[in-house]
């Protein structure tokens, strides 16, 4: 998930600069961290998870669902290239004859929602449904962040003829093949970019959207804000299966971005009140279980609450930074997310880096 840094960037394009340093960091993980092939996962009967493999210049896609019911077909999250949106539309075709009159951004982030218009072109008249804040982002911001895109080969070049990573630290041989090979893979994608465009959804909900597809009821919930201002999970209460977006991400929480750790925790809270036995993530594993969940929040807890009791010392944002890392035992921490996998290390102190910043700006302005 070093990558997931480059996710960071989609996640908050606050970024593209900063996610794509993001990617610098992720390129050899396991495929825990990034995906290199497709894979799709029957979860229920009619129900299906694709996890897409990272796009050339290894940037990362997010997780689609399937729900098919008697009468009508419900995505969720439509994807970064329009190529593979295309693709999980063929597969659909195979599985079913009925529409797909429902495509659910879960946030605004384009790795999961610039395929909605190749979606658009296969169902006209399909409803795209998002939260309030999410179809304002998605409508809004994206536009822009897709011409900006191209902006990663130069990132990359600038890293190749300087050899040096934006940190100043040089740029090690296996750091060199990771960086030439996100670069030789971005023309792919802004090739395929040029003629995208960002279609935005035409549903908007503010808390709550029920959908019956035809003996097979659909939750679509606003639980709170947490990775974005608008994360919406969609629930199949018969089955038991809740798709989270980017509210949960596999093995290494994204924590880029302009994000909102306090309200996170109880966002997360509150998914856990639904009875739920499997979880779709924005990316990674599908999960049994929701232990991970308690996992993050209490990861999230940790940080919150140190912040605020260095904070409340009056302690400068860079002596917090370097004193919340040993206050809640980091180590400790580390090792329960990601193991002895370096890549996925490297990514988790990216991500907790920025989690520890936001926290203190968030704690500190209310």
């Amino acid at each position: 998930m070093s990558r997931l840094l480059s996710l960071f960037s989609s996640r908050s394009f606050l970024c593209l600069i900063t996610f794509t340093l993001a990617a610098v960091s992720h390129l050899a993980l396991a495929d825990s961290s990034i995906s290199r092939t497709r894979t799709v996962t029957k979860l229920a009967e009619n129900v299906y998870e694709i996890r897409h493999p990272d796009a050339p210049d290894t940037f990362p896609q997010g997780n689609t669902t399937v729900v098919i019911g008697e009468k009508f077909v419900l995505v969720v999250d439509s994807c970064l290239m329009p190529s593979s949106a295309q693709e999980d539309i063929e597969q659909i075709r195979k599985w079913t004859n009925k529409p797909v009159t429902y495509l659910v951004n879960t946030h605004w982030h384009f790795d999961h929602t610039l395929g909605n218009a190749t979606y658009a072109a296969a169902f006209p008249g399909i409803q795209i449904v998002a939260q309030r804040a999410t179809t304002k982002m998605v409508a809004g911001f994206n536009p822009g962040a897709v011409l900006r895109y191209p902006s990663r080969a130069e990132f990359y070049k600038k890293i190749l003829d300087s050899g040096k990573l934006p940190d100043g630290s040089a740029l090690t041989d296996a750091r060199r093949r990771d960086v030439e090979r996100s670069f030789n893979g971005t023309s792919v994608v802004v090739a395929e970019l040029k003629g995208a465009t960002q279609l935005p959804p035409n549903v908007v909900f503010d808390h709550e959207l029920d959908i019956d597809l035809g003996n097979r009821p659909v939750q679509i919930k606003f639980l709170g804000r947490g990775n974005t201002a608008g994360d919406t999970v969609v629930y199949l209460p018969n089955e038991k299966i809740l798709a989270m977006g980017d509210l949960l991400d596999h093995p290494v929480p994204y924590f880029y971005g302009g994000f909102f750790p306090l309200d996170f925790v109880e966002t997360l809270r509150a998914a856990l009140k639904l009875n739920v036995e499997t979880i779709v993530p924005g990316h990674g594993e599908i999960l049994h279980g929701t232990a991970y969940v308690q996992q993050v929040m209490d990861f999230l807890t940790a940080v919150n609450h140190e912040v605020e009791k260095e904070l409340n010392e009056s302690k400068t944002a860079a002596e917090i930074e370097a004193a919340v890392p040993k206050a809640i035992d980091l180590a400790t921490w580390r090792e329960k997310f990601c193991g002895t996998d370096a890549n996925d290390l490297d990514t988790f102190d990216g991500s907790v880096s920025n989690l520890i910043k936001i926290a203190y700006n968030q704690i500190r302005m209310r």
